[in-house]
């Protein structure tokens, strides 16, 4: 059944559809999924997250859209951190950090400036740059100041379930 909004009321905006109904809409997006992590007094942290994009180029910009409610809101504001961009086959990391994995502690990878993740499909180090109030977000977005990638599958998110967007061999890596 197609969601709706309540009829306007004389003299004030028509009131937007609930959070359910944005919600099953908007899972109808197919997304990548990542890890941010940062460190937190000594302790490397982390928390997946799907809402992630490239701000811009210059100067190289990213945000991640973090939910107030989630344990990591009040930690990543300006704190250096990493968005680790995951492969098919990191599907158990994304349950970790989301909270309803195996607890297992995941690999780190050795000598990193911030904390990240070993061996993620793709990853974004950034230090803070301004943050943003978005409602029951915080957008925050980061300066990159290094990056890496591999070949691999990545970890898609889309009708709340993952799955997977293969590698094509006609990527656009040869234009850039």
């Amino acid at each position: 059944m197609p969601a709706t909004t309540a009829p306007a009321r004389a003299g004030l905006p028509p009131p937007g559809p609930g959070p359910g109904a944005l919600r099953a809409c908007m899972s109808r997006f197919a997304t990548g999924v990542t890890v941010v992590t940062f460190d937190d007094d000594g302790r490397p942290r982390g928390a997946t997250m799907n809402s992630f994009t490239s701000v811009s180029t210059d100067p190289p910009l990213v945000l991640v859209s973090v939910a107030r409610r989630a344990r990591c809101h009040d930690l990543l504001p300006g704190r250096p951190f990493c968005v680790n961009i995951l492969g098919a086959e990191q599907e158990p990391l994304a349950r970790l950090f989301a909270g309803s994995g195996a607890h297992t502690e995941p690999r780190w990878a050795p000598g990193a400036r911030v904390p990240r993740l070993d061996n993620p499909l793709a990853w974004v180090e950034c230090e803070p740059w301004r943050s943003y109030d978005g409602g029951d977000h915080t957008l925050v977005l980061g300066r990159v100041t290094d990056l890496g990638h591999r070949d691999g599958d990545a970890l898609t998110y889309a009708w709340s379930r993952f799955g997977t967007a293969a590698e094509s061999t006609d990527g656009i890596e040869h234009l850039i």
